[in-house]
C-alpha cells in the first residue's frame, strides 16, 4: 500500500500519524508549565512572505487558496522556518477562513484586498440556513496535518490552529476586512439572537475542525480572537470569550495517551486576562501592550504565557533586537512554576528581514538558559 493512501487511511479511522519521538518538547512542556532548560520560541505567521522560499512556493501554486489546500505545498511551506531557524515548534500553514468557506460562503483572496465572502451573512434567512459542513469538506486541512507531522519526523510538536468564532464571525457577517465593524456590531445590538446563531454553530464547527487537527496528529492548538479587543467589556465575555470556552470544553486534551495543550490569544485582551483564564485554556497568549510579569502575576501562574514582543521591533537593528528580547524573558521573571513561551505579540510582517529573525531566536534561546540554570 502507497504510503500516502496508509496516511488517508489511518486519517479517516481517526489515528493520528505515528512520527518518530519527539526529540524537542520544550514547546510542550512550557505550556504545561513544566521545568524546561530554555525559553522555547516560534513566531505567529512563521511561514509566510518574509521569507524568499515561501514566495516562490506561492508562485508556483499560482494562488494563496491553491497553496492552502494543497497539502504538499502547505507541508512545504510549514517546514520552511524550521530549516532557516531552530524553532521549537511547526504551526499548520492554513488560514482561519477556511470555517466558513466550508460553509459556502465563497472564499476569495483579492489582490491587495485580502479575503472577501461572495456570500455573507446578512439576512435572517441566510443565517437560519447556516449548519455545521461535513468535515470531508476541510479533509484537506487534516491531510496536510497528518503529512507535516510526517515530515516533521519528531523533530518539533505541531501546532493546529483556528480562529475564534467572534473573529471568524466578523468575516462572515462583514464579507472582509472591517475597519470599524459596523455591519456585524449593528447586527450585535439589534439582532443579537442572530449573532448568538452564527457563533453558536461557528463554535461547534471549530470544535470538530480543532479535534480532527488532533486527529490527524496535531500536538498543541491556538484559538486566535484577532478581533476581540474590538469589542467592549461585558460584550467580550458574552460574544466571544464564552464561545471560545465552549470551543475549549469540546477539545480533546488528551490523545495517544499525550496531552493536549490550548493556547487562547486575544488581540487587545490584556484588559481580561483573569477572564480568558476561566476559558479553560492551558495558555495565554498576549499581545505587545501587556506587561509579562504584571500579566503573570495577575493569573497567577495558573496558566502559561506565550508572547510578547511587538513585530515591529525587528525592525531595529540586531542589537535593538537582541535588547528587546532580553527584556521580555527579564519581564516574564523567574520560572518557577511559570510557563513561557516566548513570541510576537502578533504575526510577523511581510517586509521582516529574516536576519532579525535569527537574531531573535538565538538570544531567546542563548539569554534564557541564563535563567534556566
Amino acid at each position: 500500500m502507497p504510503e500516502s493512501v496508509k496516511i488517508l487511511d489511518s486519517l479517516l479511522k481517526g489515528i493520528a500519524v505515528v512520527d518518530a519521538t519527539l526529540q524537542n518538547d520544550t514547546f510542550l512542556r512550557a505550556l504545561q508549565r513544566q521545568p524546561v532548560s530554555y525559553t522555547p520560541v516560534w513566531l505567529m505567521r512563521q511561514a509566510g512572505r518574509y521569507l524568499a522560499e515561501y514566495k516562490q512556493t506561492r508562485s508556483t501554486a499560482g494562488s494563496f487558496l491553491g497553496l492552502a489546500k494543497n497539502p504538499d505545498f502547505a507541508t512545504e511551506v510549514t517546514i520552511q522556518p524550521l530549516d532557516r531557524f531552530p524553532l521549537d515548534a511547526a504551526i499548520l500553514f492554513s488560514d482561519i477562513l477556511m470555517i466558513p468557506d466550508a460553509m459556502g460562503l465563497g472564499l476569495d483572496f483579492v489582490n491587495g484586498e485580502g479575503p472577501r465572502f461572495a456570500r455573507p451573512l446578512r439576512t435572517e434567512a441566510d443565517i437560519n440556513k447556516l449548519a455545521v459542513p461535513d468535515m470531508n469538506e476541510l479533509r484537506y486541512v487534516f491531510d496536510a496535518v497528518a503529512q507535516i507531522r510526517r515530515t516533521l519526523n519528531g523533530r518539533a510538536p505541531l501546532i493546529g490552529f483556528a480562529g475564534s468564532p467572534w473573529t471568524v464571525g466578523c468575516y462572515m457577517v462583514e464579507g472582509q476586512s472591517s475597519a470599524d465593524y459596523r455591519t456585524i456590531k449593528t447586527m450585535l445590538y439589534t439582532q443579537p439572537e442572530l449573532l448568538h446563531r452564527i457563533l453558536d454553530i461557528t463554535a461547534q464547527t471549530t470544535t470538530q475542525y480543532l479535534n480532527e487537527q488532533i486527529k490527524a496528529g496535531a500536538q498543541a492548538v491556538m484559538i486566535f480572537d484577532s478581533w476581540g479587543g474590538a469589542l467592549a467589556d461585558g460584550l467580550y465575555q458574552q460574544f466571544s470569550l464564552a464561545y471560545m470556552k465552549q470551543v475549549c470544553d469540546g477539545l480533546l486534551r488528551e490523545f495517544n495517551g499525550q496531552k493536549i495543550p490550548v493556547i487562547v490569544f486575544t488581540k487587545g485582551g490584556g484588559l481580561w486576562l483573569e477572564d480568558i483564564v476561566t476559558s479553560g485554556c492551558d495558555a495565554i497568549g498576549l499581545d505587545w501592550t501587556v506587561n509579562l510579569g504584571k500579566a503573570r502575576a495577575r493569573v497567577n501562574d495558573k496558566v502559561a504565557l506565550q508572547g510578547n514582543l511587538d513585530p515591529m521591533s525587528l525592525f531595529g537593528s540586531e542589537a535593538s533586537v537582541r535588547q528587546e528580547v532580553r527584556r521580555v524573558i527579564d519581564d516574564f521573571g523567574p520560572v518557577g512554576k511559570g510557563g513561557h513561551v516566548f513570541n510576537l505579540g502578533h504575526g510577523i510582517s511581510q517586509f521582516t528581514n529574516p536576519e532579525r529573525v535569527a537574531a531573535l531566536v538565538d538570544e531567546v534561546h542563548t539569554y534564557s538558559r541564563k535563567m534556566h540554570v
